[in-house]
Formats: C-alpha cells, structure tokens, sequence
C-alpha cells in the first residue's frame, strides 16, 4: 500500500494593512488644506476681476460712449472796425466786428459740424449775417472760429426802442445759430447731433465795447 504523502497546504499569507502614522496624516490633511486654500483664494481673484471688469465697462459706458450736445458760443473779444451810431432823435446803428464763435465738444470723439448761418437781430428783426464755415470740433476741446460780422439799422421799421437805448448810450444786439453735425466715437459710431446758440450782447456807445455778453 503506497504511502500517503501527507500534504501540509500553507494558506496564503494575509496582507498586512497597517495603519497610517500620525504623522503620514497630518500631512495629506495639511496638502489638502493648502490646495483648499488656493482654490479659494483663486475663486475670489477671479470673482474680483469679474466685479472690477463690469465696473470699468460701466465707467466706460457712462462716461466716454455718452454722447452730449455741443455748445456754440459767441466769443467776449469783440474787435469793432466800424462803429457809427445816431442819436436818440435821429437813432440809426452801422457796425462792423471781428469775433470769434466757440464749439465746444465735450465727448470722447471729434464733432465734425457743416457750415451755417449765424443771424443777429435787433428785437427780433434781423439786421445782420455772418457764415459760420464747416470744420471740426476735436475730442473734448473747443474749436474758435473767427467771424467779421456787419450789421444795420436799415432794415428797422420803427427806431422808436432804439433812440431809447441809445438815449441810454447802449445797444442791445442778439445772436442765433445752430449747427448740425455728428459726433464720431471709436471711429465707427456716428451720432448726429446739433448745437444751438443763443447769445444777448450789449454794447456800451460811449467806449465802442462790449458791456455784456450772455448765452443760454
């Protein structure tokens, strides 16, 4: 009878999991605490550069494509090449002057304006014209036009208020204009825009200037 070879089966070896150290630990939740602190430091540089960028779209917005309305002025520097009037029982006016019309343009982009015609009056019957001439109104500056106006009293059908004011040793002469035009923004927007003028001015006889000099 063979003998039975008495097999002894070895069961494998069981892996050992050993516990980690304290000090493995600590130091995966430190790396996991400085990663959580990037992330969120990260979140909040771009949530700021989020709100600082739609302020400046605001700004910009509010400020520089806000398009306004230019303003045109008649200048104080009145230069008289001709000055004559009558007196109050004989009252009559022929002037002639050299001025300067200002367009002020206060928008981010240039205003580029066609010529016109500025009109003076004596209580509302006009007694002189002047060509205002076509230009152009740089970004946020004014542009001076320089104008040599001639005006009369021939078109006046009662003198009655005018022996008065020159009685006074005043004239009281008003000014209108209104230029159209466009203002150009980031040389692609185009706005069409007109300025108007409105402009009183009194002239002192005696010295041959210009007392005052009022715009609306």
């Amino acid at each position: 009878m063979a003998e039975k070879i008495n097999q002894q089966v070895h069961p494998f070896a069981q892996v050992n999991k050993q516990p980690r150290s304290d000090e493995e630990s600590g130091t995966l939740t430190s790396d996991q605490a400085l990663k959580r602190k990037k992330r969120i430091k990260l979140a909040i540089y771009i949530a700021a550069f989020a709100v600082f960028q739609t302020i400046v779209i605001l700004v910009f917005a509010l400020t520089v494509m806000r398009i306004k309305t230019p303003k045109i002025r008649l200048g104080t520097d009145v230069t008289f090449q001709n000055f004559k009037t009558g007196t109050q029982a004989s009252p009559s006016f022929d002037l002639s002057f050299t001025t300067q019309v200002g367009v002020k343009n206060s928008n981010f982009g240039p205003y580029k304006f066609d010529s016109t015609i500025a009109t003076f009056m004596y209580e509302g019957v006009i007694v002189g014209q002047v060509t205002i001439p076509k230009g152009k109104a740089g970004l946020r500056s004014t542009k001076k036009v320089t104008v040599t106006v001639n005006v009369n009293s021939n078109a006046l059908q009662s003198t009655t208020s005018l022996g008065s004011e020159l009685g006074a040793g005043v004239l009281t002469l008003n000014s209108q204009a209104k230029l159209s035009g466009k203002v150009e923004l980031m040389f692609v927007m185009k706005k069409k825009k007109s300025a108007e003028m409105n402009c009183t001015m009194t002239i002192e006889v005696s010295t041959k200037a210009v007392q005052s000099m009022d715009c609306e």
